[in-house]
């Protein structure tokens, strides 16, 4: 496994100290993570979702900044972090979705008013957990870049999450009971369980269960972590329903998907993303996926449960 994750802005001194080193192009690839752009393009991207395809486009901008701190957070090597660069340049960074907002002052209540959105979901289920997942990218964007969150912005990502519908909707199971989301280790071991028992509940159904188990359970973690307690428990009774249906395992019409190919190559290897095509990005769980799962690796610390859950991440990836 990759090293303890961490904090994006702590490692710019590292990045930069690098540079000295690098080939041109090389040195322009590194200094999109010094600058954070990749952040600062899924925020575009967040904020402009909903008046798009808000539901697919605020994936897109969710996905840059997962694959900013997936590549930082693991100290990914340069050609991993070239590659995945390279796939952004390729295919959404130039996007009308990615465009700049007019320059403006930033406000200073931007996560006060992201959090006030999610909680407004009041327990619902909405889009398996979109809502959660969004708003946890949206307050680590803001508060690594605090000169992004103008008043366009932050208005369009509260309506991007006004925008998740309800999904699935039913009571939780009592026996449903996830760890506080603030004691990250037991938390992130729940997390982790629940995506590898689903695994293997949803062979020949696709993996998006246990994908966002990963993703909306490390949301809700995450935003504990960085001091937003509150507005993660906001979200227990939906994640509660959340698990209560993945439990339940594939349902009466469910269509069925053909599963991955087995493979040892994991988004730690530059080889994993070069064998990728230059248009195989979806909507971006290639890079929520696995920033979701190798930080709660990190958070668990548990080599049994790691090993356990390794040993079949391929049908996720």
């Amino acid at each position: 496994m990759i090293s303890r994750r961490q904090f994006a802005l702590k490692s710019t001194a590292m990045l930069g100290s690098a540079m000295a080193h690098l080939d041109r192009c090389a040195v322009a690839e590194q200094r999109g993570l010094t600058e954070q752009r990749l952040v600062l393009l899924g925020l575009n991207a967040l904020a402009r979702a909903p008046q798009r395809s808000y539901f697919a486009d605020g994936h897109r901008g969710a996905s840059m900044i997962s694959a900013h701190l997936m590549c930082v957070d693991n100290g990914l090597d340069e050609a991993t972090t070239n590659r995945i660069i390279e796939l952004f340049d390729r295919n959404w960074a130039s996007s009308e979705l990615c465009e700049p907002f007019s320059a403006s002052d930033p406000v200073d209540n931007a996560v006060q008013r992201v959090g006030k959105a999610l909680a407004e979901g009041g327990g619902t289920l909405r889009e398996v957990g979109h809502d959660a997942i969004f708003a946890m990218h949206a307050v680590k964007g803001f508060r690594m870049m605090p000169e992004s969150a103008t008043e366009e912005r932050v208005d369009g990502v509260c309506k991007l999450l006004a925008a998740i519908k309800p999904w699935r909707d039913i009571a939780p199971s009592d026996e449903v009971q996830p760890p506080a989301f603030a004691d990250a280790v037991a938390a992130s071991r729940f997390v982790l369980k629940e995506a590898s028992d689903a695994i293997d509940r949803f062979k020949g159904f696709g993996q998006g269960f246990a994908g966002h188990m990963l993703t909306f359970g490390q949301s809700l973690i995450e935003l504990a972590a960085i001091g937003e307690v509150e507005w993660a428990e906001t979200c227990r009774t939906a994640f509660r329903k959340y698990v209560t249906v993945t439990r339940m395992g594939p349902q009466s019409g469910d269509r069925k998907i053909k599963d991955h190919r087995n493979s040892e190559l994991r988004p730690d290897d530059a080889k994993y993303w070069q064998q990728r095509g230059e248009k195989t990005l979806g909507i971006g769980h290639v890079f929520k996926y696995p920033y979701a799962y190798y930080d709660l690796l990190a958070r668990a610390n548990d080599p049994e449960l790691e090993r356990e859950i390794d040993a079949k991440a391929w049908q996720i990836f």
